[in-house]
């Protein structure tokens, strides 16, 4: 993470007053809209591309050559095709605007010293953010607090590591916190932000010419040749025939004009847009028509399994302890499902709890029905705890925990030290290999990821009332209280589109961090 020197503003934030004044000077906190050229412009650059300058060069010929027909019929056509062009893609404009404009964005600040849920875009410079799992930083500011904070960086460094954030480092507008809480004031907003620098930057970019656009490209300039060779070899002729001039020039025109497939460009622009139309049905937006042969011309596709092939809904729907089995029948978040435990049920509500003391998401209620905050994992574990029974919330208030050591990629585990013990989750492999006598649950993991489970082992120790050190020191001499095993349900068309690519011969890659056997299980 970037630091920056300590903020000089108190966190208690601004006044109602400060605020609105800083808002009317810096104004709202909005990215700016990307610059865009004037319509007639957008319009004549579809008329003056190489193609339409060919088909106006052979307007132009027929019409010198007295076929007045023919020259109008073809600068119609580059008229027509242009404007179908034009209005398709300005229609795809209209759309981007409407997507954009259903995004709502709120956020918790510090106002007259107390919190207060606001707009993202009435937040200003000087604004003490609250942020906690599962928000999105609304604007670059500098942390003040920070409780474990873990944010996600990706759309500015395309590191997915989540990355620490301790006092002093800077945050950035788009941000995701992954973990734990914090509180920032904010030093930049709306265009003056990181993310709106990056944006600025991808307006400016050029566009890339694209396969049908280059090929098109060749095809026309060899049409042309082609065109204008046997024209004047025509003309040739006729002059060899003892023809006079004129008639010969005229001639050679209208073979010239003959040879030029006025046809091909409304061609071309009519398919795209049937390419265009058929993936806006798919709830797919295309601005640029050649965009539609791009993707057409696509042979392997690298996709992500969470929340791309599946709901990103995960469940627990299988436990183990090393004296009970527990099965689950019933996906989501809520607390009704039909729960069977086979053994020691007392074991299971020990790893269960264990568990949700160690998650950093939660299962909560909103009008009837049950979500999850935060990262899905967390919340299935919080909700199967709701299913045996426990009341997570009450626990977490009259329990609050000592020291979190949060979730790295490189450990693949974390773990949490309440009431004088500590309390590990994580990766099979990272946590078993810390407990002792653990084969049984060593042949349980296989199990679980053969069905495509998503295993997780939970651990705990001892420690007392004294301090516990490192996450190494912590993270050692445990006894393994079990494991749980989620699934994360394919969406209900991904077989559909999976057949599809397949039958029109495009390689498919699952890229996922999960266990290899529960990819195989998905895969297959």
């Amino acid at each position: 993470m970037e630091h920056v020197p300590p903020a000089a503003r108190s966190a208690a934030g601004l006044t109602s007053a400060e605020a609105a004044a800083c808002l009317r000077r810096d104004g709202p906190n909005r990215l700016p809209e990307p610059r865009r050229r004037p319509a007639i412009l957008r319009f004549g650059s579809q008329l003056v591309h190489f193609f339409a300058l060919m088909l106006w060069g052979a307007a132009g010929l027929a019409l010198v050559a007295g076929m007045v027909a023919l020259g109008v019929a073809i600068a119609v056509v580059v008229v027509l095709n242009a404007l179908f062009a034009f209005l398709q893609e300005a229609r795809a404009d209209r759309a981007a605007e409407r997507l954009r404009g259903m995004l709502p964005a709120r956020v918790t600040v510090r106002r007259d010293g107390r919190p207060v849920m606001v707009e993202a875009d009435e937040v200003v410079v000087g604004d003490v953010v609250l942020v906690e799992a599962g928000d999105r930083v609304p604007a670059d500011g500098v942390v003040v607090e920070a409780g474990r904070l873990l944010m996600n960086t990706s759309h500015l460094t395309g590191e997915s590591r989540p990355q620490p954030a301790e006092p002093g480092d800077a945050l950035f507008a788009g941000s995701f916190v992954v973990e734990g809480t914090g509180v920032a004031e904010v030093s930049a907003t709306g265009s003056a932000t990181r993310l709106a620098g990056i944006a600025r930057l991808t307006t400016a970019t050029a566009k890339p010419t694209t396969p049908l656009t280059a090929g098109l490209q060749d095809v026309v300039r060899m049409i042309a040749a082609i065109a204008v060779g046997v024209g004047v070899a025509f003309f040739g002729i006729s002059l060899l025939l003892g023809n006079g001039a004129k008639d010969g020039f005229v001639f050679a025109i209208g073979v010239t004009v003959a040879l030029v497939p006025e046809a091909l460009l409304p061609t071309v622009t009519l398919s795209l847009a049937w390419g265009a139309e058929q993936m806006a049905k798919r709830q797919v937006l295309v601005r640029h028509l050649e965009a539609v042969e791009t993707l057409g011309s696509t042979t392997f596709v690298c996709t992500d399994k969470t929340g791309t092939l599946t709901m990103n809904e995960m469940t627990v729907l299988a436990a183990w302890t090393p004296t009970a089995r527990v099965t689950v029948a019933g996906l989501g978040y809520g607390p009704a499902a039909e729960v069977d435990v086979t053994g020691d049920e007392d074991s299971v509500r020990r790893m269960a709890l264990a568990g949700a003391r160690c998650a950093t998401g939660y299962a909560y209620e909103e009008g009837g029905a049950w979500f999850a905050h935060g990262d899905p994992t967390e919340a299935a574990i919080d909700a199967f705890a709701h299913r045996l029974g426990l009341d997570t919330d009450a626990d977490r208030n009259a329990r609050p925990e000592a020291v979190r050591f949060p979730f790295d990629h490189h450990r693949r585990r974390m773990s949490v030290v309440v009431d004088g013990e500590v309390l590990v989750k994580g990766a099979p492999d990272a946590v078993l290999t810390r407990c002792a006598d653990v084969a049984a649950a060593r042949a349980e993991v296989s199990a679980m990821t053969t069905r495509g489970l998503r295993v997780l082992a939970i651990a705990r120790r001892d420690v007392g009332s004294g301090p516990v050190g490192t996450e190494a020191e912590a993270e050692h001499g445990l006894t393994l209280l079990g494991l749980v095993g989620m699934e994360d349900p394919p969406r209900p068309d991904v077989h559909e589109a999976v057949d599809a690519c397949r039958r029109a011969h495009v390689r498919l890659a699952m890229i996922t961090g999960d266990h290899p056997d529960t990819a195989a299980a998905i895969a297959t």
